[in-house]
């Protein structure tokens, strides 16, 4: 008879508690995604580029309507508390000083890939659709796509799209945010 290893998951406070006792350091690149925690993968000069491209045309389009993140964490559960490129949040008048945000506060979470794509779109996307976050991008720059998944539930997005060089997307909770793919990916 084969005996499978148990693993010891995480907890969103364990995983905080490591941190303020030096365990895991303020420079790690880490997540927790359901009770593990995910070394992430380093930031190349075009995944960042693309970062600082949708925080600039986010930030000329919607001041004062969203507040927008940059690679801070988003407490999905007890377990995950995901670190997404660039996340829209509801307005706060504190910012979230708080907590971290929560499901209910994302309007749009979008994950800028290069080489972490499978891991974001089979463990990341359907995580994001299961705690009800109502809109996700995926931002290929090898592929030169931007796909958009919304209507989630607990089987995953019930729509995906894949849109490409000439096309345009805005998020549904923010429609006068319509940008052109192209925007995106230059």
């Amino acid at each position: 008879m084969a005996v499978q290893p148990l693993k010891r998951l995480f907890t969103v406070e364990e995983y905080h508690r490591m941190g303020e006792v030096g365990i895991l350091g303020e420079d790690d690149r880490v997540e927790l995604v359901e009770g593990e925690i995910v070394q992430m993968s380093p930031i190349g000069s075009r995944h960042a580029t693309c970062v600082r491209r949708l925080n600039h045309l986010f930030g000329r389009h919607l001041l004062g309507r969203a507040i927008i993140d940059v690679q801070n964490p988003i407490r999905l559960s007890q377990h995950s508390e995901p670190q997404p490129d660039v996340s829209l949040l509801k307005p706060r008048a504190d910012f979230y000083a708080s907590g971290h945000p929560g499901p209910e506060d994302v309007l749009l979470v979008v994950e800028v890939v290069e080489s972490s794509g499978a891991y974001d779109r089979e463990v990341k996307v359907p995580l994001y659709a299961r705690a009800g976050i109502p809109e996700v991008w995926v931002v290929d720059l090898a592929e030169g796509r931007v796909e958009v998944y919304r209507k989630p539930s607990a089987e995953g997005y019930r729509e995906v799209r894949q849109l490409g060089r000439g096309e345009r997307l805005a998020p549904e909770a923010l429609p006068q945010l319509e940008l052109g793919v192209e925007e995106v990916l230059e």
